[in-house]
């Protein structure tokens, strides 16, 4: 039986959780790329999000100004240029198949908020 070799991640130390604002986004710059962040409240429940700033229709590094909401039982964020709506655990377009943005793995620890290398 061969072994599988542990992949170790790397976390980046991006804000405090007060930088960030209930329901809306941020944007951090990371290893070079932009990220936008969400804090989502959902039922009382609150979840760290990030994906990718950039706007693959739009063309445009605009995400984290966009409306986040529920749609089709996923967390969304709308852009703010043509209205797409991405999955944000995902990073799927909801209205294009072929359309995807980069997701991250997130987390918190001691109120700090941690993105995964790239």
């Amino acid at each position: 039986m061969q072994a599988q070799a542990e992949v170790l991640t790397t976390w980046n130390d991006v804000c405090h959780t007060d930088d960030l604002v209930t329901n809306s986004g941020v944007c951090v710059l990371l290893e070079g790329t932009q990220i936008a962040l969400f804090k989502i409240q959902v039922d009382g429940n609150t979840q760290y999000f990030g994906v990718s700033n950039w706007d693959p229709v739009g063309q445009a590094n605009v995400l984290y100004r966009g409306i986040v909401g529920t749609l089709q039982g996923n967390i969304v964020v709308s852009s703010p240029l043509y209205k797409e709506h991405y999955v944000l655990a995902t990073g799927q377009c909801l209205e294009r198949e072929d359309v995807c943005i980069q997701s991250y793995e997130i987390r918190v620890d001691q109120n700090r908020v941690l993105v995964a290398s790239l």
